[in-house]
């Protein structure tokens, strides 16, 4: 089985925001450079050192309007820009304790007053992926596909907040993958789990509002609510936009 990689998608600030990358550079053993690098804590977080769950950050799931922004990263400043269609654009530096005010004052209106309000940005030494381990998520544009017809109502793959996106597979043999490895360019990745989805992919990204059952259709569909797989690195190198990929 082969195909293209079509899509590459980082998340800077977990739960707020994405960028489409042409290539990137993945590390054994680790998450997509800059992935989740930073989270953003509520007043009711649990923290522990190092790696935390999604319940102690603010997320779509909770705040559906944060779905709707989009983030551009600045690598060599560390500088983020956040866009949302009801709250303009802000840059500012996430580990700057300076910035924090202005960012909690911009961010405010988009988490329901009835629920724990942000405090501050954590980070982790590794992606605050959903995943105990540092895992690139994998998916599938004719799993998307299948999924959209089967709902009548065209799923774009920002729902579902993604890294690499392939093309060429049967729909769902992603299932299937798990414990074997693909190449994709230079790199090999192990295929480890599925990923279990949560209430953010019934957002629409464009707006930040429910508009879709997709936990419902997933589960009466197909009797499961995963889509995509998660994977560790084995091998790094640059992935790029159009590089082949196949099963090993």
């Amino acid at each position: 089985m082969t195909g293209l990689l079509t899509q590459i998608s980082r998340h800077p600030i977990k739960g707020h925001g994405r960028e489409n990358l042409a290539s990137v550079g993945l590390l054994a053993g680790a998450c997509l450079p800059w992935d989740r690098h930073w989270a953003v804590a509520h007043a009711a977080a649990k923290l522990v050192p190092g790696w935390n769950s999604c319940v102690n950050f603010a997320r779509a799931a909770k705040a559906p309007a944060l779905m709707a922004i989009a983030s551009t990263l600045d690598e060599a400043t560390s500088i983020v820009t956040l866009t949302h269609p009801e709250r303009g654009s802000i840059a500012f530096r996430p580990d700057d304790p300076a910035d924090l005010p202005r960012f909690l004052e911009w961010v405010g209106p988009l988490n329901p007053s009835d629920r724990a309000q942000p405090v501050k940005f954590v980070t982790a030494g590794r992606g605050m992926t959903d995943s105990e381990f540092p895992s690139v998520s994998i998916l599938s544009n004719t799993s998307l596909a299948d999924l959209s017809a089967r709902m009548g109502q065209t799923m774009v793959a920002e729902r579902f907040r993604g890294n690499l996106w392939l093309d060429g597979a049967a729909p769902w043999a992603e299932f299937g993958w798990i414990g074997r490895e693909i190449r994709i360019g230079n790199t090999v990745l192990r295929i480890d789990d599925r990923i279990t989805r949560c209430s953010a992919t019934t957002v629409d990204p464009a707006t930040g509002r429910s508009d879709a059952a997709t936990l419902s259709a997933l589960k009466t569909q197909y009797g499961h609510q995963d889509f995509g797989v998660y994977a560790t690195v084995v091998t790094g190198g640059l992935v790029a936009v159009g590089d082949p990929w196949s099963l090993i």
